[in-house]
């Protein structure tokens, strides 16, 4: 089942990958370094903001509307939580708007900000449509719709850079032009399985509550990762911004996108296996992702690390090649402990319904890194930030670990986290020993098919999480339909 829905969840995370990558690397050849931070610096306050106002809707969507279904209160359930987004949603474009025009920013940076406002306002309502459906298990129409407003985003905001003088607005802009045109799409079956619906206040007050927490959360998680951006800005230049965010964006966005991928499958599986079957239910789910998770996390980060020289050769601008290859294996790693630490050791506190730990480790978390950033950017510069990002999620995954087993407890497979952690291991060896000059590309290239290669064969030997099973899946996608059982 799990398998099945990670194979069916591919082609999101296909997409995140090209825009990930190749946001990346066109950006940083389209901008210079200044205008690459200030759109780094418009794209985390965006998501601050929408974590902190919205993802609560979201939060509560994936966490009840199985409930909701079985009891036969979907309509109710939708209409709830549309009309909980219309009234925060008003405020947050007012007070927002304020907010901008108030602050004592350059022209470039408020505009970016001010497309944030628009792009985040689009992105959270459409993104209530999609969740819904990815947690009824539609997982087809969740696929074709984020595929489509991702990409889409993608392909509009290069072409709006480079056709008007919006500068780091112009990629925002696309994302939210994508979310409108998105949203034209999905929201009228949303809105009519909504219609007989009422909201109800109680059922907005619980999710609310649940959802709360969960936002917080969400907001110290992303300062954790991002608010070293403000931080450089403040003490460096925006520039230096720029520089870290590329840098930052090829490791952590590579990482994330892959447990993006399999929480997007594992976390509705848990949730309806517990509402459905109860917790030793839910833990059978949570044991095998986990396993995955080992799997295909751990050679992601190691490869990441082998290859940071020339990858950053080949992904980003000459000016921000040197600053991205220092800090990559810093975070490759740094993404390793937040992958397992938000889509798998946070799970105790969703499953349980105790968000509230969830929010304050994670703000506990974000205190301790702004002040070590504090110590350490002044003297070590960007490299202080990234050193400063993993000692804090290291720490952070520790604490959700150890509060989280008390609440919920989740199986920890440490033999195949073992053998995942051997076979990068060997991985690495064997890439590092490989004797390969010329082009980057080439060097990139050989080092990853090596690696790639080695790492697949010693996973099949020891049949790690159970891969080998994967290949019959695969198999049966591609047989003909007359010869399937």
């Amino acid at each position: 089942m799990l398998g099945k829905h990670i194979l069916g969840y591919l082609p999101v995370q296909i997409a995140r990958a090209v825009v990930g990558f190749g946001g990346v690397a066109i950006l940083t050849r389209l901008m210079p370094t200044e205008m690459y931070g200030q759109y780094a610096l418009a794209l985390a306050a965006m998501h601050i903001t929408a974590m902190a106002f919205h993802t609560w809707l979201d939060a509560a969507v994936a966490r009840f509307h199985a409930r909701a279904d079985a009891r036969g209160h979907l309509a109710s359930h939708l209409a709830t939580i549309y009309s909980s987004f219309a009234f925060v949603g008003t405020g947050v474009i007012i007070l927002g708007g304020i907010a901008l025009w108030a602050a004592p920013l350059n022209i470039e940076l408020k505009t970016a900000l001010g497309f944030g406002l628009a792009a985040l306002t689009l992105r959270s309502i459409l993104a209530i449509g999609i969740e819904s459906r990815r947690a009824a298990g539609q997982v087809a129409a969740y696929s074709i719709f984020e595929t489509a407003n991702v990409l889409g985003g993608f392909a509009l905001g290069i072409a709006i850079l480079m056709a008007t003088p919006l500068g780091a607005a112009g990629p925002i802009a696309g994302m939210a032009l994508a979310s409108l045109i998105t949203l034209f799409f999905e929201f009228p079956s949303q809105a009519r399985k909504s219609a007989t619906g009422k909201p109800r206040k109680r059922r907005a007050m619980l999710y609310f509550a649940y959802g709360l927490p969960v936002s917080i959360s969400l907001v110290f998680e992303h300062l954790l990762s991002a608010g070293d951006r403000f931080l450089i800005a403040g003490l460096m230049n925006e520039a230096a911004v720029g520089i870290y965010a590329a840098g930052y964006g090829l490791a952590d966005r590579t990482i994330d996108i892959l447990f993006i991928w399999l929480g997007t499958a594992a976390t509705p599986l848990m949730i309806r296996a517990l509402e459905k079957e109860g917790p030793d239910a839910a833990r059978r789910v949570a044991g095998q992702s986990a396993r995955v998770m080992g799997l295909i996390g751990f050679p992601a980060a190691t490869g990441l690390a082998l290859v940071a020289a020339p990858l950053s050769t080949v992904m980003v601008g000459e000016e921000y090649r040197a600053g991205a290859t220092l800090i990559l294996p810093w975070i490759a790693l740094a993404g390793l402990m937040k992958g397992l630490m938000t889509y798998y050791f946070h799970e105790s506190f969703i499953l349980k319904r105790k968000t509230r730990w969830m929010a304050a480790i994670m703000g506990g978390a974000a205190v301790f890194n702004i002040s070590l950033n504090l110590v350490l950017i002044p003297v070590f510069g960007i490299a202080g930030a990234a050193a400063a990002t993993l000692v804090s999620y290291t720490l952070s995954l520790v604490a959700c670990a150890a509060i989280g087993r008390a609440l919920f407890p989740l199986p920890l497979p440490w033999l195949d986290w073992g053998r995942s952690a051997l076979a990068a291991g060997v991985m690495a060896l064997v890439v590092y020993a490989l004797p390969v000059q010329g082009p980057a590309i080439l060097v990139l290239l050989a080092k990853a098919a090596l690696g790639g290669a080695v790492y697949v064969v010693i996973a099949l030997a020891l049949n790690i999480a159970g891969c080998r099973s994967w290949l019959g899946i695969a198999q049966s996608w591609w047989r003909p339909a007359e010869a399937r059982p």
